[in-house]
């Protein structure tokens, strides 16, 4: 009997990790659906045929129950979950946000996956860690989550080189530009009117169905092949400080 392929996508409630969830069960996985909020991924497991788990990557016995859900074998982990609170220059930084943005995106992301080695390991599976270019480097306001983006870039390649022998692959996308639901309205405290700023003019920045698309590419290439790295921002991005803006009315 042929076995199922099962994938993990962390933050699947929305943005990112919906659209790769909806995705990945369309590539024929079924689909662990976790995150904090029950009823969003609840309605999502149905919709795709998947199994919800709630799950606060920053608690480890929230970790143990997922690692415990997930069992002896894992194909694929979307290390999704994170997210950017605030944009304060660092004269007036909330550093309680950057303990936070650094305990998902850095913490909690590596703690699920210590927890899934094993499983990912015992399938032969892969690990895709959904960055972002605020690793590559600082920009004003966003040093908290540039650490945090460039802490948990630092796990992938750390990750990689302890690994190097076991038949498990470790890959990374980091996306530029993406418009979603919550991104710039969570960072914003809820702000509407500077959460649409951040896209204001850009006729076609990225969607989280283009990034879904890319991890479902790199998540089932062949064993042998490894996606290190791959950079992905719309058209209109030619850098994180030049984007190609037209006039607003």
């Amino acid at each position: 009997m042929i076995r199922m392929k099962t994938a993990l996508v962390t933050g699947a409630s929305s943005g990112i990790g919906a659209a790769t969830a909806r995705q990945l069960a369309a590539a024929g996985y079924r689909v662990i659906c976790a995150a904090r909020r029950a009823e969003r991924i609840a309605t999502l497991a149905d919709e795709i045929g998947g199994a919800a788990v709630v799950c606060d990557i920053t608690s480890d016995a929230d970790v143990a129950r997922l690692a415990e859900a997930v069992g002896d074998r894992l194909d694929v982990l979307v290390n999704n979950a994170g997210g950017a609170l605030g944009q304060e220059p660092v004269a007036e930084a909330d550093l309680d946000k950057w303990a936070a943005m650094i305990a998902t995106n850095t913490v909690g992301t590596a703690r699920v996956t210590k927890a899934l080695l094993p499983a990912l390991i015992a399938a032969e599976g892969v690990v895709v860690f959904v960055t972002s270019m605020a690793a590559d480097a600082g920009y004003e306001g966003g040093a908290g989550y540039c650490a945090a983006k460039a802490g948990e870039r630092a796990v992938v390649e750390s990750l990689r080189l302890e690994l190097f022998d076991q038949p498990v692959r470790i890959t990374e996308i980091a996306p530029g530009m993406v418009r979603t639901d919550e991104f710039a309205l969570t960072r914003f405290d809820g702000d509407r009117e500077r959460a649409d700023k951040v896209y204001a003019g850009v006729a076609e920045p990225l969607l989280a169905e283009d990034v879904a698309d890319a991890i479902v590419f790199m998540a089932t290439r062949p064993k042998h092949v490894n996606i290190d790295r791959l950079a992905i921002r719309p058209r209109a991005q030619a850098a994180m400080h030049k984007v190609h803006r037209t006039a607003v009315s």
